[in-house]
């Protein structure tokens, strides 16, 4: 793939070296000139120094080609922008943005932008994890279907341990499809799979329905 990366910060420059590993093309583009002589020196010549919110910037780093734009710059207006326009004027396929604000990740979506990362997010959905009374992390929003993938972990102490799927009042639209034991390990989901103790397990629901299927599998 052809992959443009706007932002040539730490995480601009680690993902650039890592997609030319894949054997990805790629360009970073970024405006600051001390930044791009150190990629330039690390990486070669993959770097353009420019402001990757300028149409003429974008001609230059070839939009019109790209498979792929990424969007990583510390700015969050920025990287709508990038995204926005790559999408609109040049057709680009897929865009992936960093939010650095979680208080502007619904507007990023809204803006149609096919994948939003949000560092804060990751790592609070994480912590949450941890606690027993937030025990679902999400994994994957499938937005043009309006889905998303999450994982529920069964804690101590809930109704459906011993219970087995066929028994949960699933919300519509709600698929369990993976079931990860301590013990047996992975299992694909039917109604005939009991649920245990620190259980993980993997469910596709659409976002509205996520809290009735979290009380479904947890019991509450």
């Amino acid at each position: 793939m052809y992959v443009i990366v706007a932002g040539g910060g730490k995480v601009g420059f680690y993902l650039g070296r890592a997609l030319l590993e894949e054997g990805h093309e790629i360009l970073i583009i970024e405006k600051d000139a001390k930044k791009c002589q150190n990629i330039s020196e690390e990486l070669g010549g993959v770097i353009l120094h420019g402001d990757g919110c300028e149409v003429s910037t974008m001609n230059e780093a070839g939009f019109a080609r790209a498979d792929l734009v990424i969007a990583v710059t510390g700015d969050d207006e920025d990287n709508l922008v990038i995204c926005q326009v790559g999408k609109l004027r040049f057709n680009v396929p897929r865009t992936i943005a960093r939010i650095n604000n979680p208080k502007n990740e619904a507007i990023f979506k809204r803006m149609g932008i096919d994948i939003t990362v949000s560092a804060t997010n990751l790592i609070l959905e994480h912590i949450q994890q941890e606690l027993p009374s937030h025990p679902l992390l999400h994994l994957l929003d499938l937005h043009n279907f309006g889905l998303e993938v999450v994982e529920v972990k069964i804690p101590r102490g809930s109704r459906t341990i011993g219970k087995r799927i066929r028994d949960l009042s699933l919300p519509p639209d709600s698929l369990l499809s993976l079931v990860v034991n301590k013990v047996r390990g992975p299992q694909i989901a039917s109604g005939d799979t009991m649920l245990d103790e620190d259980d993980e397990v993997l469910a596709v629901t659409k976002a509205e329905h996520e809290a009735a299927l979290r009380a479904a599998i947890l019991g509450t």
